[in-house]
């Protein structure tokens, strides 16, 4: 029987880690992830790919681990043997990064390092993929591609400008196989609660439900290029497959607004957006991205990928998920 190739995923428990493992498995990997210690479970995304290490057709295994521990990455790192490592892990959340901006740095930035100098201390030939974003972009004018400068405008952006740079330093210096997926804005039912395409999702579930009046909103006119997290893990599994490490912006190609993403959410279920979304100041950064629209031309030329789902049939499908989970969970006996 053929030994399977192994994946080490930081961030499985991510809304990209949770799509990745399910591909690498359906494609026969076995599958290792790192997720922090907590007195509680944060596995929902990747509860339904577990099955118990004691089963012989176990082939998704959990590790703790952190991205600040180095000692902890070099003993994960010696004990899996990976031949692909997927570093996901990260404080991803942009108007987070300004009220943690040491946080982020450490463990979006630094902790890249960490894993990539672990990776180099013990000798492991493996092929690594940095998650870079197209925040590192930040108030560069759009198209952005690989060519384009870096001017990031958040202590997130400022960490992933960080993460890319040393990964290709590592890839210049050492010959390892490493790679960045220069990705633009990702989006899935699976996306976190507070990241705005959700929060616009879960909102008119809960409206067309009753169970929420208006929904609150900062800046509506920023434009983003918004593609589906599952089209996304493809791109990078093929990265990893190239025959030459190399960087790629993995992008749509479109331009909306986040009032467009909040119209086609509203029109899905016949509602007019203009009555239930307020303005709140908070929800602004301090310092705006206006603009980021990816040119993807170099991931479909060299690794034959296009994105499958475009925005305004992703808002759909986040709906319709958010609207079929509160059905269910009214169908539920009530809880004591």
């Amino acid at each position: 029987m053929e030994t399977p190739k192994k994946a080490l995923i930081t961030g499985i428990t991510g809304q990209d880690g949770s799509y990745l493992a399910e591909l690498l498995l359906q494609k026969g990997y076995e599958v290792h992830g790192i997720v922090r210690r907590s007195s509680q479970f944060n596995t929902g995304r990747i509860d339904h790919l577990y099955v118990d290490s004691h089963d012989p057709r176990a082939r998704l295994f959990l590790h703790y681990g952190d991205l600040t521990d180095g000692s902890r990455l070099v003993t994960l790192l010696e004990k899996v043997q990976p031949a692909e490592v997927y570093n996901l892990a990260a404080q991803s959340h942009v108007r987070v990064s300004f009220d943690e901006p040491e946080f982020t740095g450490l463990s979006t930035g630094v902790g890249s390092t960490r894993l990539l100098e672990a990776i180099r201390m013990i000798g492991l030939e493996c092929r690594y993929y940095q998650a870079s974003s197209s925040e590192m972009f930040g108030a560069t004018p759009p198209p952005q591609n690989e060519a384009t400068p870096f001017w990031p405008r958040s202590p997130y952006g400022a960490a992933k400008v960080y993460a890319y740079w040393m990964t290709r330093n590592y890839r210049e210096a050492y010959g390892m196989f490493a790679t960045n997926g220069i990705l633009f804005n990702h989006e899935s039912p699976r996306r976190g609660e507070t990241f705005v395409t959700r929060k616009i999702s879960m909102a008119v579930a809960n409206i067309v439900a009753g169970k929420q009046d208006y929904l609150y909103m900062g800046n509506l006119d920023a434009v983003r290029d918004w593609g589906y997290a599952k089209d996304y893990v493809e791109a990078m599994w093929m990265m990893l497959q190239a025959d030459k490490a190399e960087d790629f912006v993995v992008a749509t190609g479109t331009a909306y607004t986040v009032k467009d993403f909040l119209q086609f959410a509203f029109e899905h279920v016949n509602l007019d957006w203009e009555k239930y979304v307020r303005f709140d100041e908070r929800y602004l950064r301090p310092t705006e991205v206006d603009s980021l629209i990816g040119d993807a031309s170099k991931a479909r030329d060299v690794l034959g990928w296009t994105p499958k789902v475009l925005p305004p049939e992703l808002a759909k499908l986040m709906v319709d998920a958010d609207m079929s989970t509160i059905d269910l969970r009214t169908k539920l006996p009530a809880q004591l």
